[in-house]
């Protein structure tokens, strides 16, 4: 079946999402929608399947405009969505998924489990998952869980099929396998809509590549096109992509994690006994498919985990048990993984985040007053020196684009004497301009002679940036590792495999 996306406009007031987009995916096509987070990409998706109206435009299949005023008139009409967030209830058995919203019913109107069992069986049998239709899908791992969205979609027999952001909480295997069933679904003849911002899958999987920025179709590209290419399409201007770093010069001191232990609220062990040091001079990479214990390693060595057990010493002090303020005042910079929820006060203006946690130092404040003449000249300093793109030192930080707001962030934490850099998540939701900029900071403070530690889930992110790499699964660690390792070895420590182990 043939889309075609003509014209279409998308408003949220006076944000235009879409502005007159003009894309046409063939049958047997693989079609990369390529651009930032915030460019647009998904709102356009929401619009074809439904979920969004368009203020201008239209929807064809095969040359017919189509009217959807809903999800479900989309899927009626043969098109299928692989949402980034699966679209599936944990509690439900995988047929079950598959068949809600056009159950089957037997006599007396019972469900027919039956039918939806072989039927999950039958499309498993076709393209080689191992998937149990009885499998309650909260127990399967996130691979598994896209393989039942997938056969969730081509159930309601899909012939256009878009995969939103499909890649981002697989691991490098996961995301080969991946590859593999949308080019068997291409050479079956489904018309294939892949979303992304990630430069080597579109190059390793799409027919055509469309590049969107900030709401508009900005070019084409053919998959030949290198990575360089497209990033300049994406940001509009020149873009160096590889993070250029010397050897580690190691000092002496840093950080000593011993037998880290944090338990959840319902008694989960999140982070089991894990031990690891990280020295001056050097980026260690923590590693791991999102939701390993990663986010709660962070959150303990900040302070911020409730029930922590073990040590956390930095310079020979012992940090488990300081508040938040404290292990703050004690020179660790901190960038959380949520920047929204935890790294700026949208309200506040660009100068008053970028002291957030230093309001009441004497540096910019007598009597309780905040002395604005000091605060606006650091602010326009740290305004110049990291590139932020904003009006002004008043301007609100909220109102900043993502990847500004995450500069404000790291600008605030990089503007005081530091004995650790903590970095969940650096460069999420940010464009690729941004990543560059924020890549060179890292690396500079490393070479300050800074111990850091960089958490990403972007593997490409981590290859570029570390020293070492700590990978982490189920809140232990699989191993630590050279940054030169192979990305399909590290793939198997992702998920749980240490094949070094093995080796040695």
């Amino acid at each position: 079946m043939k889309l075609e996306l003509r014209g279409i406009t998308k408003r949220f007031g006076s944000l235009v999402a879409n502005d007159h987009i003009d894309i046409v995916v063939e049958p047997g096509q693989i079609h990369a929608l390529l651009g930032e987070n915030g460019a647009g990409k998904s709102t356009l998706m929401n619009v074809l399947y439904g979920l969004y109206r368009a203020d201008e435009g239209e929807i064809l299949l095969d040359d017919v405009v189509q009217d959807f005023r809903g999800p479900g008139d989309a899927m009626a009409a043969g098109i299928g969505m692989v949402h980034q967030h699966f679209m599936l209830i944990p509690v439900f058995t995988v047929a079950e998924n598959v068949m809600l919203g056009h159950e089957q019913t037997g006599l007396l109107g019972s469900l027919d489990l039956a039918a939806a069992r072989a039927h999950v069986r039958a499309v498993a049998a076709r393209f080689g998952f191992d998937v149990d239709p009885d499998a309650l899908v909260g127990d399967l791992p996130v691979g598994v869980q896209q393989r039942v969205e997938i056969i969730k979609a081509l159930s309601r027999d899909a012939k256009v099929l878009v995969f939103d952001e499909p890649t981002a909480v697989l691991t490098p295997q996961e995301t080969d396998e991946l590859m593999a069933i949308m080019k068997q679904l291409r050479d079956e003849g489904t018309a294939i809509v892949f979303i992304t911002h990630k430069l080597r899958e579109v190059r390793a999987v799409a027919d055509r590549i469309t590049v969107i920025r900030l709401g508009r179709v900005v070019g084409e590209a053919e998959p030949t096109a290198s990575n360089t290419e497209l990033a300049s399409m994406m940001v509009g201007r020149p873009v160096e992509l590889t993070v250029h770093k010397d050897p580690p010069r190691l000092g002496t001191g840093g950080l000593e994690v011993r037998d880290l232990r944090v338990v959840g609220a319902d008694g989960v062990v999140l982070v089991d006994d894990i031990s690891f040091d990280v020295r001056p001079g050097e980026v260690l990479a923590v590693a791991g498919v999102q939701g390993n214990g990663q986010t709660e390693l962070a959150e303990a060595i900040m302070g911020l985990g409730v029930h922590t057990t073990g040590s956390i010493r930095l310079d020979g002090a012992e940090m488990l048990g300081r508040s938040v303020n404290q292990v703050l005042a004690s020179g660790v910079g901190f960038v959380p993984e949520d920047r929204g929820e935890d790294g700026l006060v949208g309200a506040f203006s660009v100068a008053e985040n970028l002291i957030l946690d230093r309001s009441d130092d004497p540096e910019f404040s007598r009597y309780g007053t905040i002395l604005r003449g000091v605060l606006d000249d650091f602010a326009k300093e740290r305004i110049a020196e990291f590139d932020i793109r904003t009006q002004g030192p008043g301007q609100a930080a909220g109102s900043l684009s993502g990847g500004n707001q995450q500069k404000v962030v790291i600008a605030r934490e990089l503007s005081r004497s530091l004995k650790l850099f903590l970095a969940s998540q650096p460069t999420r939701g940010v464009d690729v301009g941004s990543i560059e900029f924020i890549h060179k900071r890292i690396v500079e403070t490393r070479d300050a002679g800074i111990p850091v530690i960089v958490v990403s889930t972007e593997l490409d992110e981590v290859v570029a940036l570390a020293d070492r790499i700590l990978v982490m699964y189920r809140g232990r660690i699989v191993g630590i590792v050279p940054a030169t390792t192979p990305r399909d070895v590290l793939g198997l420590m992702m998920a749980g495999e240490n094949p070094t182990e093995d080796a040695a």
